[in-house]
C-alpha cells in the first residue's frame, strides 16, 4: 500500500481545522462619530469581549454567554483568586485545533478580567452607557483616548477576539474596521447619543 494512503483517514477528523472564511470585502469607512460607535459598540457586546466583561465577578465562556466553569471570581487584579487563577488553565497561547473544542485558551500576556477597581462592564448596556462608561477615566483605568485607541489596536487579549481557536465564532466585525470606527469615535471627542427608553 502507497504510504500517502495512511494520511487520507486524517483529512476527515471532526477536529481538523475549519476551513479559511472567505475575506469580506473592507466597509467604507463611517464618518459620523456617533454612527462609528455603534460599529464599536457590536465589537464590544460580542461573546469574545462580552465573556471578560461581564456583569458580576464570574466570567462568562463560550458563544452564548453560559457562567464560567469551573466558577471562578475576578478578583481584586481580575486574575482569578488565590488557588483558582486565569493562569491555571489558560495559558499562553491558543491550543492546537487537534485538541478539539473547549479547550481553555490563551494568549501571550495572560489571561485576564479587568480588574476589581474598574469591572468595564459591557454586557446589558445601552449604546449610550457603554459609550460614557468607555470614556470616563475613573472608570476605564485612567486610560485617555489615545491609550484607548493603542489599547484596542494593539493588545493581545483584545486581538485574541479574532483568533479565538478552534470552535469559537471570532468578532463579527473584522479588526481593522473596528480599529477605524473607534478612532473616529475618539478623535471627535467620543459623544455618545442622548439615552432613550430603548438606548439607557
Amino acid at each position: 500500500m502507497k504510504p500517502w494512503l495512511f494520511a487520507l483517514p486524517l483529512l476527515a477528523c471532526s477536529h481538523a481545522a475549519p476551513p479559511p472564511q472567505t475575506a469580506a470585502a473592507p466597509a467604507a469607512p463611517v464618518r459620523d462619530p456617533l454612527a462609528a460607535f455603534e460599529t464599536v459598540r457590536v465589537v464590544l457586546q460580542s461573546p469574545r469581549c462580552v465573556n471578560c466583561h461581564p456583569v458580576g465577578d464570574a466570567p462568562l465562556q463560550g458563544d452564548h454567554g453560559r457562567l464560567h466553569q469551573p466558577l471562578i471570581k475576578r478578583g481584586p487584579e481580575g486574575t482569578g483568586v488565590a488557588g483558582l487563577s486565569c493562569a491555571a488553565c489558560h495559558g499562553k497561547e491558543n491550543p492546537p485545533a487537534s485538541y478539539g473544542a473547549h479547550e481553555p485558551p490563551g494568549v501571550s500576556t495572560g489571561w485576564r478580567l479587568p480588574p476589581a477597581a474598574h469591572p468595564m462592564v459591557f454586557a446589558g448596556l445601552g449604546s449610550a452607557a457603554l459609550c460614557e462608561q468607555l470614556k470616563d477615566r475613573e472608570r476605564n483605568g485612567g486610560k485617555s483616548m489615545e491609550a484607548l485607541i493603542q489599547h484596542v489596536a494593539r493588545d493581545p487579549l483584545v486581538l485574541w477576539g479574532w483568533s479565538p481557536g478552534y470552535g469559537r465564532q471570532p468578532v463579527p466585525i473584522a479588526h481593522d474596521e473596528f480599529v477605524r470606527a473607534f478612532r473616529t469615535w475618539a478623535v471627535a471627542g467620543g459623544p455618545c447619543a442622548a439615552p432613550t427608553a430603548h438606548n439607557p
